[in-house]
């Protein structure tokens, strides 16, 4: 790891090796191969930088360390201080949801709720920027529920991922009547979902 003017940290081939948990040459191969941006010395080593190398890291689904975290610069680190909110009555599903939501944006921070009312304090609290929501929540009308959200100030207009196992005809069209952008079909093709929440917070 060695300084750089304009950027103060970048990292070997063989750092990113380490990092990654691999072997030196497929650190080399991702670079080659332009999957991982990288520039080259004078000497004609590469180096990368961690803005870079957190881009790519993200794009494989791998965790990535806190020292790197430390080492991009805040203006770059795009998820740092993003709330996201999932809100499923399935405790089950809303795990493993926040799993592979931290999982992908170790930086952002990501809230819980189990029920309606849960969701809405959750909401008025924490003030996400992004909501993954299940319509068929117990005593809650999920239609009603968008509506509120979007036409109420105080939960701060958060944009609204649906996700629902519902097969009742017309509730997609329903909800991007309502100004719904994002509608997900249960089970959830989870690189889908993560993928909607880069485009959101990009």
């Amino acid at each position: 790891m060695k300084e750089s003017e304009g950027k103060s940290v970048v990292y070997s081939a063989l750092e990113v090796a380490n990092i990654c948990g691999v072997v030196n040459q497929t650190a080399i191969n991702w670079i080659r191969n332009k999957h991982l941006k990288a520039f080259s010395t004078p000497g004609g080593q590469f180096r990368v930088y961690p803005e870079d190398l957190i881009e790519f890291m993200q794009s494989r689904n791998m965790r990535i360390p806190e020292s790197v975290l430390e080492n991009c610069s805040s203006e770059v680190s795009s998820f740092k201080d993003f709330k996201i909110l999932v809100i499923d009555d399935d405790e089950g599903f809303n795990n493993v949801m926040v799993k592979y939501i931290e999982n992908k944006f170790p930086e952002a921070k990501v809230f819980q709720a189990f029920d309606g009312f849960e969701a809405g304090s959750k909401m008025v609290e924490k003030q996400p920027k992004c909501l993954v929501l299940d319509l068929n929540l117990p005593g809650v009308d999920g239609l009603k529920l968008c509506k509120t959200i979007y036409n109420s100030e105080v939960f701060g207009h958060p944009e609204i991922i649906v996700v629902t196992a519902l097969e009742e005809d017309g509730i997609e069209q329903k909800c991007r009547d309502l100004g719904v952008k994002y509608f997900l079909k249960k089970p959830v093709f989870v690189p889908e979902l993560l993928k909607i929440i880069s485009e959101i917070f990009s």
